[in-house]
C-alpha cells in the first residue's frame, strides 16, 4: 500500500500521529528513528540502514554509550537548574518534564538501567544533593556557577561587615564600663591625721580681735567687682566650651542612631525611577553590564527593566542588577537603612571603604548629611 497523498485526510492524520509521542520500545535509539506499531519496528530492525548502524556501534559501542550518556546527563542537569534552581525536587518529576521532549535521549541507551542508579552517580559526583524518603528521591541542584559563587561571597562578606560592627559596639561598651570602675577605685575616703608640730618651741598664737572695715581714701582705686569677667576671658571660655570633646554619652547615642538604621535593613531593595547595571551574562553580551531603569516592581524582588541604549524592556530579579554610583553633585535615591526612599545629593566618595557621603534634599529630614553609606545602599535616579 503506498502513502497516502499530500493534503489527503489520512496524510493529515498520519502527520498528527508523528508528532506526538510513541511507546519507547518502538524506538531505535542507535539510528534516532521513532516507529509507530510493531510491524513498524520490525520493518526498521530489517532494513539495511539499521543493519549498517548496528554493525559501526558494534565496533566501539563504549564510545557511543558514552556519548549517549553525556548528553543524557547534560540535559537533565540543564533542565534542572533552569525549571527549578536550587530548590529541593522529586527526581521522578524533573524525568518526566525531560522526556515530554520527543527527541529526548532515552535512558535505556545509556550506562544507567534506571533513575535510580542515575540519580545516586549525580549525587557521588557532587552535582545534586541526593536523598530518599517514602515519596522517592528527592535532589536539589548544587550551583557552581561562577556568578552565583560571587554573589554568595558578596553576601558573606556583607554579613561579616555588619557582624564586625556589633563586635566593635560592644567593645566600646566593655571599654567604657571599665573606665567606670577605675574611676570608681580612684575616689578614696579622707583619711584623718595627728597635728605634727615641727619646733617643740614655737608658739601658736591666735588673733581675737574683730578687724574693721577700712574706709577708701579719695583718690584710691575701686575694687573690682568679682561678677564681672572682662569680655577677652569670656570669649575664652567660650571658645574652650565649643572645642569641648565628645562626650561618652554623645559617642553612644550614635552607635545607637547607627544600630538603628541597620535593624530597618530590608533583604529588598529595588524601587521605580532609579538607574540599575545588569550584571548577569545569561541574556548575552548585548546586556551585560548594560544600563537601564526600573519602571515597575513586581513582588519586592523583580524588576521591569527599560533599557537606556535600545529601549527594550527586560524582567530581572534583583540579584542580576546592581546601583549606579554617579558623578559628585548629582542626585541619587537611598534604598536601604534608616533613611531609606530619601532624594539625596552625592557630596563625597570613599573607595577604601566602598561608601558615599550624601545630604538628604527632600522630606522633613533635608539638610542632614549622611556618612559611610555603602555603595549597594544608593543607586542614580532617572532625570529623563
Amino acid at each position: 500500500m503506498g502513502k497516502a497523498e499530500v493534503g489527503t485526510p489520512k496524510y493529515i492524520a498520519n502527520k498528527i500521529k508523528a508528532k506526538g509521542l510513541q511507546k519507547l520500545k518502538w524506538y531505535c535509539q542507535m539510528c534516532q528513528k521513532q516507529c509507530r506499531d510493531e510491524n513498524g519496528f520490525k520493518c526498521h530492525t530489517m532494513s539495511e540502514s539499521h543493519q549498517r548502524q548496528l554493525l559501526l556501534v558494534a565496533e566501539n559501542t563504549e564510545k557511543f554509550i558514552d556519548e549517549f550518556s553525556g548528553e543524557f546527563e547534560k540535559t537533565y542537569l540543564d533542565l534542572l537548574r533552569r525549571q527549578y534552581g536550587t530548590r529541593r525536587v522529586n527526581a521522578n518529576v524533573v524525568y518526566q518534564e525531560y522526556i515530554h521532549d520527543r527527541n529526548h535521549v532515552h535512558m535505556t541507551a545509556t550506562q544507567w538501567v534506571t533513575l535510580t542508579e542515575f540519580i545516586k552517580y549525580l549525587g557521588r559526583s557532587g552535582q545534586v544533593i541526593a536523598d530518599e524518603t517514602e515519596k522517592g528521591w528527592f535532589i536539589t541542584y548544587i550551583d557552581r556557577d561562577p556568578e552565583t559563587i560571587a554573589l554568595q561571597e558578596k553576601l558573606v562578606k556583607k554579613e561579616k561587615m555588619e557582624k564586625d560592627d556589633n563586635d566593635r559596639m560592644m567593645e566600646f561598651l566593655q571599654q567604657q564600663v571599665e573606665k567606670g570602675k577605675s574611676a570608681s577605685r580612684a575616689i578614696t575616703e579622707p583619711q584623718f591625721t595627728e597635728l605634727q608640730r615641727g619646733e617643740s618651741d614655737e608658739q601658736i598664737k591666735i588673733n581675737l580681735c574683730r578687724s574693721l572695715p577700712s574706709t577708701s581714701k579719695p583718690g584710691s582705686i575701686p575694687s573690682a567687682n568679682p561678677f564681672k569677667i572682662p569680655a577677652g576671658k569670656g570669649d575664652k571660655l567660650r571658645d574652650k566650651g565649643e572645642k569641648r570633646k565628645v562626650s561618652a554619652l554623645e559617642e553612644l547615642m550614635q552607635e545607637q542612631e547607627k544600630e538603628r538604621s541597620k535593624s530597618k535593613r530590608k533583604d529588598y531593595w529595588i524601587c521605580e525611577g532609579i538607574i540599575v547595571k545588569i550584571v548577569t551574562k545569561s541574556l548575552g553580551e548585548m546586556y551585560y553590564k548594560k544600563k537601564g531603569r526600573i519602571i515597575e516592581v513586581k513582588d519586592k524582588y523583580v524588576a521591569i527593566v527599560k533599557m537606556l541604549d535600545n529601549d527594550h524592556i527586560l524582567k530581572l530579579d534583583q540579584a542580576h542588577l546592581e546601583t549606579v554610583i554617579p558623578a559628585i553633585g548629582r542626585e541619587v535615591r537611598i534604598l536601604n537603612g534608616g533613611y531609606r526612599d530619601n532624594n539625596a545629593i552625592l557630596k563625597e566618595l570613599d573607595a577604601d571603604k566602598f561608601s558615599v557621603k550624601v545630604e538628604i534634599s527632600s522630606g522633613p529630614l533635608k539638610g542632614r548629611i549622611v556618612k559611610d553609606l555603602p555603595y549597594e545602599d544608593v543607586s542614580k535616579t532617572y532625570s529623563g
